[in-house]
């Protein structure tokens, strides 16, 4: 029985959109699967792996009759990659296998019951609704979402924590060496509430949102937060743990400030780094009058100095951090000046933007 007829490319992007979340090995096969459903003018894709669903509708380049199923995603997704640009498709189903047309292409794949598939309870006690710009929460992501921590025992470390606070969103994420911190002002007014968000969600988040005036809407429950935009829905279980108190990791003291041009640091770093050690990735920054040297060695006896002409005129310094760190700020900033606050050698420095209240970024220094 024929299901659907459809260009290509109104079921390509909408499952490209859920697919980044399927799991492609699995114990529950059916979460290697995705779910299709077309409910009168509306085709919607689903994929889950338990943790996160992404729902992605669309409204317009289909014909055909209502159905529900659900088939491997990997392999449609490749089999639509492959089908000739602009194709019409044609979807026909027996007996439990999907066959999926394109001109003289034919596929037949196995398919699995669509009441099978398991779909996110929606927690409808919602805490907060924030409403903001889609290219505004993801250049708020950039700024932070590097610094998330990856399969640390500290589960609680492998995501993003994010606050509302009175006219505030706040977006902390640390790995315990470094913390980045980026906030923005909303037009409305909220209770504090705090959650932490799984990295996959926030990776996958970032990917999606588009650089666009357009509304997206956060919806904060219990123990998930639901993101609503264009024509997806992301629902994401929050990471049940204590974030640590970052507040208290943000440098008051830093007495010694260096002012210096993102992009003339990021390609001194970038060329130093080439013979950086690589399993330990130090640097050191030695600080005089006007200029700072960038020192990297490794364990061939292999050394790189660079030599930056700055605005410094604080005491001398010589100090050690991971350069990988570094690094990471300044590619995801596009800022073009930035300042750097240091204490001493044992103190973190504190990265900002210079009359920018919105972003602080914290480096524990290394001994080298």
């Amino acid at each position: 029985m024929q299901l659907l007829q459809a260009e290509r490319d109104a079921l390509l992007k909408p499952l490209a959109t859920v697919t980044g979340i399927v799991e492609r090995r699995h114990t529950l096969p059916i979460l290697s699967n995705v779910l299709i459903q077309k409910t009168g003018d509306m085709l919607a894709f689903t994929g889950t792996d338990l943790e996160i669903q992404i729902a992605s509708t669309q409204v317009e380049g289909f014909s055909g009759n209502d159905f529900a199923l659900t088939v491997s995603a990997k392999k449609l997704s490749d089999i639509l990659r492959a089908i000739p640009d602009k194709s019409v498709v044609t979807f026909e189903e027996n007996e439990s296998r999907l066959t999926v047309k394109a001109g003289k292409s034919r596929f037949v794949l196995q398919t699995l019951p669509s009441a099978d598939f398991p779909t996110l309870s929606v927690d409808t006690n919602l805490r907060a609704t924030v409403r903001m710009p889609q290219g505004q929460l993801k250049a708020l992501l950039g700024r932070v979402q590097y610094a998330m921590a990856h399969q640390d025992i500290r589960y609680y470390l492998n995501g993003l924590f994010l606050v509302t606070e009175g006219n505030h969103l706040k977006l902390v994420a640390t790995d315990g060496h470094r913390l980045a911190y980026a906030s923005a002002e909303l037009e409305t007014s909220f209770d504090k509430n705090e959650v932490i968000l799984p990295r996959k969600t926030i990776l996958e988040l970032y990917k999606l949102l588009q650089e666009v005036d357009d509304e997206v809407t956060i919806d904060i429950a219990g123990n998930q937060v639901k993101f609503s935009f264009g024509n997806v829905v992301i629902h994401s279980k929050v990471v049940d743990g204590k974030f640590p108190d970052y507040n208290r990791v943000i440098p008051q003291n830093n007495d010694k400030l260096l002012t210096i041009e993102r992009p003339l640091l990021l390609a001194a770093l970038q060329r130093a780094a080439i013979l950086s050690n690589e399993k330990f990735r130090g640097v050191r920054l030695v600080l005089t009058d006007g200029v700072l040297k960038i020192l990297c060695n490794n364990n061939e006896q292999e050394e790189a100095q660079e030599e930056v002409e700055v605005d410094y005129t604080g005491a001398p310094l010589d100090i050690g951090f991971n350069i990988q760190y570094l690094l990471d700020v300044l590619t995801n900033l596009s800022v073009e000046q930035l300042n750097f606050t240091f204490g001493d050698v044992n103190s973190s420095v504190l990265v900002t933007i210079a009359d920018n209240e919105h972003f602080k970024y914290i480096v524990m220094p290394m001994r080298i």
